[in-house]
């Protein structure tokens, strides 16, 4: 696959559609590689008339690794008392020079997760670039709002496994935790997803010093309240790993958006639910 010279980093990415169509940029979520974004959802949101890219954050998958920036200190900047190594708005500075090295004057953008923190970050520093915004199973960074649960959370603090074999189980007992109780996925389908992202490349931390940066960029809402952007919020009723409660508080504090919660989507994407995520999609890209 390609990569991009974006903000002083190599990222790689992947196209789908024609690119004389507009341009729908997809952002994942922390510790989430590009190809999280199936490539028969990329392909069906390409179907209706989108040049769609997805690719990988800086620190995971196959983009540049940040090491020489050391573990952060995630207790201290809990408390206040240590800075991140990077924040959301360098994810989000990342996702705009991806656009410059494409040749995106504007784009849609599409942010899972972590990556509808970055998305929303992206809209608020630079509004000028975003035809329309999707923030998926995502929250606002207040912290009131948006909770995990604490099966979901103990899947993000365990220790590294220590091998390829371990790595998996645990990734499986991940997917199961945070999945969607009412679109549940085969246990051949989720090894075959731990078992690919291993494989195509395994780095814990870069996912840590990403999780550094959700926790040290603060709450968003005041910001996303002068917002002026088509919008949609789309959010799983069953979601352990960010409680709907975040995107509920995403589309109260983004002028006009149109919230969508699912039943029984937890936090991933359903292949049975990819029709209706697509259209909210195309909802919000059409008012543009």
């Amino acid at each position: 696959m390609p990569r991009a010279l974006a903000n002083g980093l190599e990222l790689e990415y992947d196209t789908f559609g024609d690119a004389a169509n507009p341009p729908l940029v997809l952002v994942m979520g922390l510790g989430a590689q590009m190809v999280t974004w199936e490539a028969g959802f990329c392909e069906l949101i390409a179907s209706h008339g989108f040049f769609v890219v997805r690719f990988d954050n800086r620190d995971i998958g196959l983009s540049t690794y940040l090491d020489d920036l050391g573990a952060p200190d995630l207790a201290g900047i809990t408390a206040g008392q240590a800075s991140a190594p990077y924040l959301l708005s360098d994810l989000a500075d990342d996702t705009v020079g991806l656009f410059d090295a494409l040749g995106f004057a504007k784009a849609h953008v599409v942010g899972a997760s972590m990556g509808g923190m970055v998305v929303q970050q992206l809209a608020i520093d630079h509004p000028g670039r975003l035809l329309s915004l999707t923030s998926i199973m995502s929250t606002t960074g207040d912290p009131t709002v948006g909770h995990t649960s604490p099966a979901a959370l103990a899947t993000l603090t365990r220790p590294p496994a220590a091998t390829r074999e371990e790595a998996i189980e645990q990734s499986i007992a991940s997917y199961r935790t945070t999945g969607s109780p009412g679109y549940p996925a085969t246990d051949e389908y989720l090894r075959f997803k731990a078992t690919r992202g291993y494989d195509r490349a395994q780095h814990p931390m870069g996912t840590l010093r990403q999780a550094a940066a959700v926790v040290a960029s603060g709450d968003r809402t005041e910001a996303l309240r002068a917002l002026r952007l088509p919008t949609v919020v789309v959010h799983g009723d069953s979601d352990p790993m960010i409680d709907v409660s975040g995107g509920k508080a995403t589309a109260a504090a983004i002028p006009d958006a149109e919230l969508v919660v699912i039943p029984g989507m937890g936090h991933d994407l359903p292949e049975p639910l990819w029709p209706e995520i697509v259209g909210a999609i195309v909802r919000a890209a059409s008012r543009s």
